[in-house]
């Protein structure tokens, strides 16, 4: 639905706060810009603006075709605008959620990850085959309860510009109420973090308390270094490798599996295999726990050393 969305209005302010974050990393930190990854970053956006004109028109339509169906006639009122705007970050939570634990998502969703670098380019990196997935179909609810889909539309654009910034190293902590409610690049760079205890945490766009309230809460450690990108790292700036790796990787797959276990392939998790062959995240992150398990057994601390 990119006819009314207030990201294009935003774009020049993108533009300008990643100029300025490659001066603070010039000066403070090298290594977070790579002249390679960001030119990707930018190929990546620029896709994605022109998959939305091509692609969006089709959500709207059904959009607009759902809403003849509406339960209620909620209007234009500000009231309505500010529980669009909440409930809107709800479905997106479910949406991103799905994302990451569903291999039909992940294999559109996985673009966004795929850079080993954490900054505010890596926000632009955006999917080509997003509305391909039907992922919109997960804030059908909002239209069907009586929001109108441009409604809709103005404030997901709102939601995506209030999560552009928080793609940056360069702020640490904010103050602790905000930490408490608001997703912050803390809580973010969390979420785009290999690290196994931080694999599939932290998916809110702009309201934490949804990972809080459905277990998915992960707080940042600042005495480990985060790793950025993706479990198996694409070890290629080719674009189109980048583009649509894991859509041929899933195919592959299901070519290649028994027939009892290519919807598995398609509806499973990322790494799921009916061999044992890969490891999911949960996999990941529980072998992580075992052996943090086991060397906290060999390594008790001693009553007055954890007093002191």
């Amino acid at each position: 639905m990119p006819d009314f969305s207030p990201v294009d209005y935003a774009i020049p302010g993108f533009v300008l706060l990643v100029l300025a974050e490659m001066l603070w990393a010039w000066k403070r930190r090298p290594e977070a810009y790579e002249a390679r990854d960001t030119l990707n970053s930018l190929a990546f956006g620029l896709g994605s603006t022109v998959a939305g004109v091509l692609l969006g028109g089709f959500a709207l339509f059904v959009f607009l075709a759902a809403y003849e169906y509406r339960l209620f006639e909620i209007g234009w009122v500000w009231w309505a605008w500010i529980a669009c705007f909440v409930l809107d970050d709800l479905a997106y939570y479910w949406v991103h959620r799905a994302g990451h634990r569903v291999r039909w998502f992940w294999a559109s969703h996985v673009n966004h990850h795929s850079s080993q670098h954490y900054n505010l380019s890596t926000a632009l990196r955006q999917s080509w085959t997003g509305a391909f997935t039907l992922g919109f179909a997960f804030k059908l609810p909002l239209v069907l309860l009586g929001f109108h889909p441009v409604m809709i539309a103005v404030v997901g654009g709102f939601n995506l510009i209030y999560q552009f910034w928080i793609h940056t190293e360069a702020i640490q902590r904010m103050p602790r109420w905000f930490e408490a409610v608001m997703n912050t690049p803390s809580h973010h760079r969390v979420h785009h973090a290999t690290n196994p205890r931080y694999l599939d945490r932290n998916y809110a766009g702009v309201f934490i308390v949804w990972d809080r309230m459905f277990g998915t809460f992960e707080t940042e450690d600042g005495s480990e270094r985060i790793r950025y990108g993706i479990v198996k790292q694409l070890g290629s700036f080719n674009l189109l490798h980048s583009v649509f790796h894991e859509w041929i990787g899933m195919l592959h797959d299901i070519w290649r599996a028994p027939w009892r276990h290519k919807l598995s392939y398609l509806l499973r998790e990322p790494g799921w295999t009916h061999d044992g062959s890969r490891e999911t995240s949960d996999m990941i992150r529980t072998r992580w726990r075992e052996r943090q398990e086991a060397v906290a057994s060999r390594n008790p601390i001693a009553p007055d050393s954890e007093a002191a």
